[in-house]
């Protein structure tokens, strides 16, 4: 079994192709089928199968994903050994579009100026989509708008309150009351489903039986909020995602009465061995500034 096998293979699981692989690994699509094949006769078993010309994991090789990775991370910390803790390398992380847009922005700069010889790729997706990444180790850093987490398997770290607000246009209702009374005549404007907050309304508006609300899905935080400007409805988001409006005089809160349950930011990273320089100072970059963040804020 050789290292360069399990890169292949790991990079497959983090393309979804072969294809995708030789391009990314700078290889034929023959060699990179020789060495899944070279593993498979390995570990006795196939790791891949299509279905509709679709590849597809097998239940072998979604076993043997955490251990390459532990594997891999063990060869790199060899690697590095000789070049001492110079911060290099690859680095992923994966964040929903509310922390992208309202946090992550000075961090990445930050980040890429301090250490520049690592290739820092970022991807945005759902929360939970964000947890299965990092647990099949697509990406390094899962970060996430959620209640409270427990999780075994993630070092975790909790990165404070995200006030959820109800907002509106600014010459729209000043109490979510308004809304209630005429719900046919409003709509809630909303992310894709999947969204922590999303859900977190939704269920208190079934738990209390809040009916008829019309739902309009958009594809982004920025759409949501030009389209609650119009005055069509109103909308569920984190404060951060919205204070420039709201102090700009474009939107407004929305007072009411209703109590929701609190909503964390989190920073997941797979339990490991050993962490990359690049991940830990990541790490130490994010923790630094949501605690800077959060004074300008409050």
């Amino acid at each position: 079994m050789e290292i360069r096998h399990l890169i292949t293979f790991q990079t497959i699981v983090e393309v979804g192709s072969y294809t995708g692989a030789a391009s990314k690994l700078g290889y034929t699509q023959s060699t990179i089928t020789s060495h899944i094949q070279a593993l498979e006769h390995d570990i006795g078993g196939e790791l891949f199968t299509f279905e509709n010309r679709k590849l597809q994991l097998t239940h072998l090789s979604r076993e043997l994903i955490p251990l390459a990775e532990d594997l891999l991370s063990t060869h790199d910390q060899i690697k590095d050994m000789q070049s001492g803790p110079e911060v290099k390398g690859g680095l992923r992380v994966a964040a929903p579009e509310s922390l992208t847009i309202s946090r992550l922005g000075p961090i990445i700069r930050e980040y890429s100026l301090r250490y520049p010889q690592v290739k820092l790729t970022l991807t945005n997706g759902t929360c939970g989509q964000n947890q299965a990444d990092l647990v099949s180790g697509r990406v390094d850093i899962a970060l996430m708008v959620y209640p409270e987490l427990n999780l075994e398997k993630c070092i975790h770290y909790s990165l404070g309150e995200e006030k959820i607000v109800l907002v509106s246009s600014n010459d729209g209702p000043d109490h979510f009351d308004e809304y209630k009374k005429d719900n046919l005549q409003y709509f809630f404007i909303t992310n894709e489903e999947g969204c922590s907050y999303r859900l977190m309304f939704e269920r208190y508006l079934l738990k209390h039986s809040i009916h008829n609300f019309q739902t309009m899905e958009l594809w982004s935080i920025e759409a949501i909020k030009q389209t609650v400007m119009s005055g069509l409805g109103f909308a569920v988001l984190p404060y951060i995602t919205v204070k420039e409006e709201v102090d700009s005089g474009k939107l407004k809160i929305l007072s009411h009465s209703e109590k929701f349950d609190p909503i964390y930011s989190h920073m997941l990273i797979k339990k490991k061995r050993w962490l990359s320089p690049a991940v830990e100072a990541f790490v130490e970059l994010v923790l630094n500034s949501f605690t800077e963040m959060d004074k300008g804020v409050s």
